[in-house]
C-alpha cells in the first residue's frame, strides 16, 4: 500500500476516527516497541496499545504493571491509549471499532510469522494488518533478549525506556 500522505490514514472532518491497535505482550516494552507506537501515532487518529494476555505464559511483569508502564511511557502521545485483552485480537478489534493492526518487523522470520497471522486475522474478521519495518537501530532488540541480559546483570539501559530500565534494575538488582 502506497501512502500519498499521512492524511491517507487520518479521518476527514466528520468521519469516524481511524483506529489502529498495536498488540503485544510488552514484557517488557522496548525502544523498538515504542518506535512503532510513535510512528503509528503519526498516521492514525487513535492508537490503542493492547497488552495481550496469554494465560499459558508467566511474564516478568504482571499485566497491570505492563499497562501502567506503557501508560507512563506514552503519556506524551495524546492520541495513544493503553488497554489489555484476553482472547482473540480480532474480537478486540470488533468490539472497539478498530479497522487495522500495526506490527513491527525486525527480520524475515518475523515477516513469515506476521504474514500468516495477518492473513488469518483478515479471514476471521476483515481487519487489515500493517507491517512496519523496524528502525534499524532496534533490529536486534527483543523483550526476551532484554530479560535474559538483565537477568545476568548485563546493561540494557539503551534498549528500553528509562521507566522500564528502572523496573528491571529493581527486579534484577542492576546498577542504576
Amino acid at each position: 500500500m502506497m501512502l500519498g500522505s499521512v492524511r491517507a490514514m487520518r479521518s476527514r472532518e466528520g468521519d469516524q476516527p481511524r483506529r489502529v491497535v498495536c498488540p503485544g505482550s510488552y514484557d517488557p516494552v522496548t525502544n523498538g516497541h515504542l518506535d512503532i507506537v510513535e510512528r503509528a501515532a503519526k498516521l492514525f487518529d487513535e492508537v490503542i496499545v493492547a497488552v495481550l494476555v496469554n494465560p499459558n505464559k508467566k511474564g516478568l511483569f504482571s499485566t497491570e504493571e505492563r499497562v501502567e508502564i506503557l501508560a507512563e511511557i506514552t503519556a506524551g502521545l495524546p492520541n495513544v491509549r493503553v488497554d489489555s485483552w484476553r482472547g482473540l485480537l480480532v474480537d478486540y478489534c470488533r468490539q472497539h471499532g478498530v479497522a487495522a493492526i500495526a506490527k513491527g518487523l525486525r527480520s524475515v522470520s518475523d515477516f513469515d510469522y506476521e504474514l500468516q497471522m495477518a492473513q488469518m486475522n483478515r479471514e476471521l474478521s476483515g481487519v487489515e494488518t500493517l507491517l512496519m519495518s523496524n528502525n534499524p537501530a532496534y533490529g536486534f532488540v527483543s523483550s526476551s533478549l532484554v530479560k535474559e541480559i538483565a537477568h545476568y546483570g548485563g546493561d540494557v539501559k539503551n534498549l528500553v525506556p528509562d521507566v522500564v530500565f528502572q523496573r528491571l534494575a529493581a527486579k534484577f538488582s542492576l546498577p542504576r
